[in-house]
């Protein structure tokens, strides 16, 4: 038997309802249909304050962080679904990555990153899906040494794109979407 990748999923959200929550289970799907063993997580179950270097040297690290620091590190690679706030990336996923790129004792600070393989994604009520959001989030783990594979993809009117199951309406972006965790499961599986 094969390398298992181990891939972590989670959308940029703490909403309920998120749409990127939706999309992220989708691409999930698709990369434990590919074999991988995929770990979901919600960003609402590790509340973190702002970040703020003061707040640090007075406290250390979160328990919350420190434990989803762990995560990272037990994970080959990510599926992220990162929703666009104001034509950028989300609060609370820049706070989840600024306080998890914060260094424990004697770690590097990227260590939870370096290396890792992601796939991004996003869905928004906007004509443009997120697109843009994504540039930033494609920046930003690409210089935390994470390697973000070229496939992405953005559901454009979201709050339309739907089915009450979570699915996508339209079948070929729901393929698409599968795909991409599919694609994440075998270059990780390549790579190992």
């Amino acid at each position: 038997m094969g390398y298992i990748a181990k891939i972590l999923a989670f959308a940029g959200s703490t909403r309920t309802e998120s749409f990127n929550k939706k999309l992220v289970k989708i691409a999930a799907a698709g990369a434990r249909k590919a074999g991988a063993q995929v770990t979901y997580v919600d960003l609402k179950d590790f509340p973190m304050p702002i970040y703020d270097g003061d707040l640090e040297v007075e406290q250390g690290l979160s328990d919350n962080v420190k434990k989803f620091k762990t995560l990272l590190i037990e994970h080959d690679g990510f599926l992220i679904s990162a929703p666009e706030y104001n034509s950028g990336i989300s609060g609370v996923l820049k706070n989840t990555i600024d306080w998890a790129s914060r260094p424990l004792t004697a770690e590097v600070s990227t260590d939870c990153f370096s290396g890792k393989i992601a796939v991004i994604m996003s869905a928004s009520p906007g004509v443009l899906g997120g697109l843009r959001g994504l540039v930033q989030v494609r920046s930003i783990l690409s210089n935390l040494q994470v390697l973000v594979l070229p496939q992405q993809m953005a559901i454009p009117k979201a709050n339309e794109a739907f089915n009450t199951d979570g699915t996508l309406k339209d079948i070929k972006q729901q393929s698409t979407i599968e795909v991409l965790g599919r694609s994440l499961t075998e270059i990780i599986v390549k790579l190992k």
